[in-house]
């Protein structure tokens, strides 16, 4: 009896201590978060050095819980191993993606953007160690490399609905503080108010508060163990509606055809999604493995049929992707997608093989999810450092593109380079700066033009066009018609209206736009209406107006690019309406009314 009390008294003080370790850890990460906070804010060191400061950001946000969720079931030599290695995988991710981020050559004083982790990184590191933290827990719990099946699902389980419950009891927490606020105004009293926008009483607060909600449900197993089973149970009774809704999909693609699914240009994302969702709900039946006598005959039918459907869902998505990548060439974006549908390909083929064997109701989908698991683990990390960076092989593959032909130098996308192709994409915008060779010219006009813009579509500083290269851009309607003699030459160098910008083919050679010369506004004098071949390029309505050409009108973005609405334009189908209600004039400043109704754009071709 003595044993049995002496035994509790030290699980209590264990959890006890451990409960003083946690919250002294949300505290210290709050204060962590703070100065960070201030530094960043005062642009002082560290933030002043990207290379060290995201590092520092992304460890002071992950350690912390990772060390939460730790205590009081990794002790000792393992628990300071695991935060090592844990502590090096952040900071590798971390310093790649900053690095990746910055310019050719690091700059001293880098802008505040550059500051942050990416929101892919910080997305994708929360799954990443959501996964190894789950197996390195399940492992130490049963004392081997390998745990069982039962207690990775237990482990993790547990871990997601922490995490969950314990976000939520933040959030009550900040809405309990508001509405304390509130209260607290109504009788002239703003200590409260003013205190909530201090980062020094903020960060502290909320991770303190998460810590200790991180303990409460630690300490409290069974409830978590009930949340979850009964989150299951719904979840599960998903999935006969799901394998329906995804059998009559499957069902019309013969009569459909195919055809209408690539035109979409994301299949390939919708197609994941629902291969994901299935993969979920399937494993909400399923559970540890050990409930099928419990689980409903309707939902284990479902269950098979839905491991089978996986493999067309994931070939359609294979080949949808494949499609894309053969016009377009790989972007990151593509990239991403592919390595989603390497991990797809191991859950279809696992599935479809647990779905058709005999005995037990798919006994082997456990060696799937276990083998996923690490699967997704190594594709991170090959993904967020420099073994695969989605950034580096886009950029090799435009610009092989590019070099080959298969995209003209009038059509590249020097922009993608500039923002989506992180460093290795600026230092290929240097290159074609110095281009020589066929289409030289072009590449290095759309290489120094990218590499001056500060954020996709920016038009920025223009340069003066030749009458005869203004000339070239356009292609003049109706047929027969001629451009008035003073447009090509008008001083169109850096002209902007109210602060928007003239149409792209004014400016940059060799791109397009349609020039429609016809009288709109009514004055007798050719007006020139520009609508560009792509919706970046713009479109425009220019007059003549005391001599000077100038923009008289905006048209909507939808207009350039649309090949039905242009063609209708080159056939002369076009008149003018006049407005349904007039615009008023208060004191001299013009106010427009608009009619209710939107208009309605008619699918381009």
């Amino acid at each position: 009896m003595q044993a049995d009390s002496a035994q509790t008294v030290l699980e209590a003080t264990t959890t006890r201590s451990n409960g003083y370790l946690r919250l002294a850890a949300g505290l210290l990460q709050g204060c962590l978060l703070y100065l960070l906070h201030r530094a960043n804010s005062g642009n002082a060191w560290p933030a002043t050095d990207p290379l060290l400061f995201v590092p520092l950001l992304m460890a002071s946000v992950l350690l912390p819980i990772l060390l939460i969720s730790s205590l009081g079931h990794i002790g000792g030599r393992k628990l300071a191993l695991w935060m090592a290695v844990a502590a090096a995988v952040i900071v590798t991710l971390a310093w790649h993606d900053a690095w990746r981020r910055s310019g050719v050559q690091h700059p001293a004083g880098a802008g505040r953007e550059d500051r942050l982790p990416s929101a892919l990184v910080t997305v994708f590191s929360a799954a990443f160690f959501f996964i190894a933290h789950s197996l390195v827990m399940a492992g130490v719990q049963e004392g081997r490399r390998l745990a069982g099946y039962a207690t990775y699902f237990e482990t993790a389980w547990k871990l997601f609905i922490q995490a969950a419950f314990s976000v939520l009891f933040v959030a009550a927490l900040w809405a309990m503080l508001s509405l304390g606020s509130g209260l607290f105004m109504l009788v002239k009293l703003d200590f409260l108010k003013l205190l909530l926008r201090e980062a020094w009483f903020n960060a502290p607060v909320l991770c303190f508060a998460f810590a200790c909600a991180m303990h409460i449900t630690d300490v409290r197993p069974a409830i978590v163990r009930g949340i979850r089973t009964l989150l299951l149970v719904l979840m599960s009774w998903l999935l006969p509606v799901t394998v329906l809704l995804l059998a009559g999909f499957l069902g019309s693609l013969p009569f459909t055809g195919l055809e209408t699914l690539w035109k979409t240009g994301h299949a390939t994302i919708v197609l994941l999604g629902a291969a994901g969702t299935l993969v979920v709900l399937i494993n909400a039946a399923y559970q540890n493995g050990e409930v099928e006598a419990t689980v409903a005959r309707a939902v284990r039918w479902s269950a098979r049929i839905g491991a089978l459907m996986l493999l067309p869902l994931v070939a359609i998505a294979i080949h949808a992707l494949s499609l894309r990548v053969g016009d377009y060439g790989w972007s990151a974006d593509r990239l991403i997608a592919a390595a989603c549908l390497l991990v797809a390909v191991c859950y279809a083929l696992g599935y479809a093989c647990a779905a058709v064997q005999r005995g037990s109701w798919l006994r082997t989908l456990s060696l799937t999810n276990v083998g996923a698991a690490w699967l997704v683990l190594a594709v991170l990390l090959a993904l967020f450092t420099p073994i695969a960076d989605p950034a580096r092989i886009s950029v090799d593959s435009q610009m092989a593109r590019l070099e080959r032909g298969a995209v003209k130098a009038d059509k590249f996308d020097y922009e993608y380079l500039k923002f989506e192709g992180a460093r290795y994409g600026r230092a290929a915008l240097e290159r074609l700066k110095a281009a020589t060779g066929p289409d030289a010219a072009i590449r290095r006009a759309g290489a120094a033009a990218a590499l001056r813009k500060q954020y996709r579509g920016q038009q920025g500083e223009k340069a003066a066009l030749s009458s005869a290269d203004i000339g070239a851009n356009l292609a003049v309607w109706p047929k027969g018609a001629s451009l008035p003699e003073s447009f090509p030459s008008a001083a169109w160098a850096g002209q902007r209206s109210n602060g928007v910008d003239l149409p792209l083919c004014l400016y940059q050679q060799g791109v397009h736009c349609d020039a429609f010369v016809l009288d709109l506004t009514g004055d007798g004098q050719a007006d020139v209406l520009l609508v560009g071949e792509a919706p970046h390029v713009g479109a425009a309505l220019l007059a003549l107006r005391d001599g000077k050409w100038e923009l008289a009108g905006r048209l909507p973005y939808f207009l350039s690019g649309c090949g039905e609405l242009v063609a209708k334009l080159k056939a002369g189908q076009v008149k003018t309406v006049p407005k349904p209600l007039p615009d008023l004039e208060v004191d001299g400043t013009r106010i427009p009314v608009e009619a209710p109704e939107r208009l309605q754009m008619k699918a381009c071709k």
